[in-house]
């Protein structure tokens, strides 16, 4: 059990490997919402959807941009969060998925623990390895 000790010196390094990993989901999710500036309205993709993707192709990669370097991390894990809570209620609602699903392309279970890693950064902040802490000292 003492390992588990002395594992809390590098809580600032769990954090860093969570926003880095965060990060790295969302700029590659928001960076392949592009090709939505190319798209014309259909029934299968209406102007309102569009409109919201060609959002998110700007929002994620500046969220993950947050996330790599630390800066206002906070701020930046609520707004990717409510995006997730978007995610999900898109999958529950529209899509009719149920948390696990094995087929079609899985259900909502990732979507939840990107969340959960949104939350848990929104109330921990950036740690030691950030531009929020060399800032802002948080």
């Amino acid at each position: 059990m003492q390992i588990f000790t002395a594992l809390h010196a590098y809580g600032d390094t769990g954090l860093l490997v969570l926003r880095l990993a965060i990060g790295a989901i969302f700029l590659v999710h928001g960076l392949a919402k592009r090709a939505m500036w190319k798209m014309q309205p259909s029934e299968q993709m209406p102007a309102k959807m569009i409109g919201i993707m060609k959002l998110l192709s700007i929002c994620e990669p500046l969220g993950a941009v947050a996330m790599f370097s630390g800066f206002l991390t906070q701020l930046a894990a609520v707004c990717l969060g409510i995006i997730m809570l978007g995610a999900i209620n898109l999958k529950i609602k529209m899509m009719k998925k149920k948390f696990f699903d094995q087929g079609s392309g899985g259900g909502w279970e990732l979507d939840f623990i990107i969340l959960a890693v949104c939350v848990s950064l929104a109330i921990a902040g950036a740690g030691a390895f950030s531009l929020d802490r060399l800032l802002f000292s948080l």
